[in-house]
């Protein structure tokens, strides 16, 4: 299946209609954008990888500028650990979990710490380099076997110019013999996308300051290129003055972590919120929704919005007692995850001084916001609440629908009726053959009468209507459009 929403024309096999995504599902009537974000109870955040013990390499910062990647049912965590030794020095270390909640810390016995090889340091050049960040890349396609998992990180090796490393389990890392093979970058995530290698970060050189999402790509992971895309910024832009100052105004702080759904890439930003009088103490920074179709240009569905709150984080208790930071602010790495019935993200506190340990953020399945109907005085008669997809192309596939929908009852529906791309009704789809969910659920299919599938020779585009007493009680988080298996 292919869809025609301004992204690469690629192949899927699942095409995921998030109500945030407008260039997925363009047309709209009657409909209300509302986004969840995640808020911690107060001074209750939960910590899932926290400080090492005395001694051990991340006994005084845990620090999330990293990645969880999932490989069969294990899920794999690489952080930045920084032990008792004076100075900013930061090791990439590495963690497990089967739930995204409990992790376990493996005693690698693969680089030497404080006279023995009892922790859980990666072996990337035996930790004798300062890493800033990294960004790990899992590709079980990969025909060389010693490349499965490819990493970007910012060394002062390489005075913070990124460089590349390779490793046949996440664990021995082996550099490329090009390195550096980018610029300066401050990286949060990476995404492979249609054939190409994706990293996104702050930097490049761009007019306007450091602090705005960039992207650099590379098609071997090798050869990456000089100049990057600025994908999008918060400040210096009409009617917002300019700042004054590094870090006065709104920014963009280490680009985005990204989730990559194939015809949709979601990103979750640091966003950076500077006081008028440029002290850097008096930083904000919660983390903000981004959206991406072609992984190159994003945008807000909802102006500064904070999809994970940095507010009443845990801020009682703090390494050392205090903080170069006096308001609450946060970081992202790379990491989403579907696990179970939930939507997992992970994240710790900025600056890195005061990080001590990675957070999970939590929503159930694919529930980061919904289309909610409401009725406006001037839709005319039977016009009613309803939404339209971008064209999806089939091909030779048949594909099944279903919802991910809250409030269902007898006294609502949500049905769904397949057009042609010129909008016009296709025989047997009809909205009054549809076979409607009757209860709320994360994965409800819908059918219509005598068909399980949707097929067709050419284009389709999928409209999703709204109806009822208590239509405003509906909340249709998203739309799956599925190959259906022979």
């Amino acid at each position: 299946m292919i869809i025609h929403n301004g992204g690469p024309l690629q192949q899927l096999d699942e095409i995921v209609l998030f109500p945030f995504d407008d260039h997925s599902l363009p047309l709209q009537c009657g409909v209300e954008l509302h986004l969840d974000g995640y808020h911690t109870p107060c001074g209750r955040t939960r910590i899932v990888v926290g400080l090492g013990e005395e001694g051990a390499p991340d006994s005084e910062r845990v620090v999330y500028y990293g990645s969880v990647q999932r490989v069969d049912d294990i899920l794999l965590m690489w952080y930045l650990g920084q032990g008792d030794e004076p100075g900013w020095f930061e090791r990439v270390c590495f963690a497990t979990s089967k739930d995204g909640y409990k992790w376990h810390k493996p005693q690698l016995g693969l680089v030497e710490y404080k006279g023995n090889r009892r922790n859980n340091l990666v072996d990337l050049n035996q930790g004798k380099h300062h890493v800033q960040s990294c960004v790990v890349y899992y590709d079980p396609d990969e025909p060389d076997p010693s490349r499965l998992f490819k990493m970007l990180f910012q060394s002062r090796k390489y005075e913070n110019s990124f460089a590349a490393a390779y490793s046949p389990n996440g664990l021995i890392w082996r550099e490329s013999p090009n390195n550096p093979v980018g610029s300066w970058l401050e990286m949060a995530g990476g995404t492979m996308h249609n054939g190409c290698y994706y990293v996104s970060g702050q930097g490049g050189v761009h007019a306007g300051g450091v602090r705005q999402l960039v992207s650099y790509i590379s098609y071997d992971f090798e050869n990456w290129s000089q100049a990057s895309c600025m994908g999008m910024r918060r400040s210096n832009v009409s009617p917002r003055p300019a700042v004054a100052g590094g870090s006065a105004g709104e920014q963009i702080h280490l680009g985005a972590g990204l989730w990559n759904r194939g015809n949709v890439i979601v990103g979750f930003y640091g966003m950076w919120n500077g006081h008028p009088s440029n002290d850097r103490r008096l930083v904000s920074m919660d983390l903000g929704l981004a959206v991406s179709n072609d992984a190159l240009h994003y945008r807000e569905p909802v102006a500064d919005y904070p999809i994970v709150s940095a507010a009443e984080d845990g801020w009682e208790e703090l390494p050392g007692g205090h903080t170069l930071v006096n308001y609450p602010a946060l970081i992202q790495g790379q990491g989403f995850e579907q696990v179970g019935d939930e939507t997992l993200f992970w994240y710790a506190p900025w600056p890195e001084q005061s990080s001590d340990g990675v957070r999970v953020a939590s929503w159930p399945r694919d529930r980061l916001g919904y289309f909610q109907p409401f009725t406006a005085a001037r839709m005319r008669p039977g016009q009613g609440a309803h939404v339209v997809s971008a064209p999806i192309d089939l091909g030779d596939k048949a594909a099944k629908l279903a919802l991910n929908v809250d409030g269902l009852s007898e006294y609502n529906a949500v049905t769904a009726q397949v057009l042609n791309e010129q909008l016009e009704p296709l025989p047997g789809y009809a909205e009054t053959e549809c076979i409607a969910p009757t209860e709320s659920g994360l994965c409800q299919p819908l059918t219509w009468q005598g068909r399980e599938t949707v097929e067709h020779d050419g284009p389709i585009r999928l409209r999703l209507n709204f109806s009822g007493v208590r239509a405003e009680d509906l909340k249709l988080y998203t739309a799956y459009v599925t190959a259906a298996t022979s």
